[in-house]
């Protein structure tokens, strides 16, 4: 089941990590080299300190991501 993108969703407002869902950037030479890619960003839906909280545009996929190194939520 496909969820809506989120009311929240600005697409000012951008992530470029991997979708844990669709994996839609594993083939992708500029997400690789880990530059901003044009195609393969998230909406930022929300952050409370390290958290993201992330919608991929592409399979609508929500899931939240703790930056800090080793960490996930």
């Amino acid at each position: 089941m496909r969820l809506p993108i989120d009311p929240q969703a600005d697409p000012a407002r951008r992530a470029w990590v991997a979708c844990p869902a669709c994996d839609d950037a594993r083939r992708c030479a500029i997400c690789a080299a880990h530059r901003t890619c044009g195609e393969h960003w998230r909406y930022l839906i929300a952050s409370n300190g390290p958290v993201l909280h992330l919608q991929c545009p592409g399979c609508t996929h929500t899931w939240s991501l703790d930056t800090r190194p080793g960490l996930s939520v």
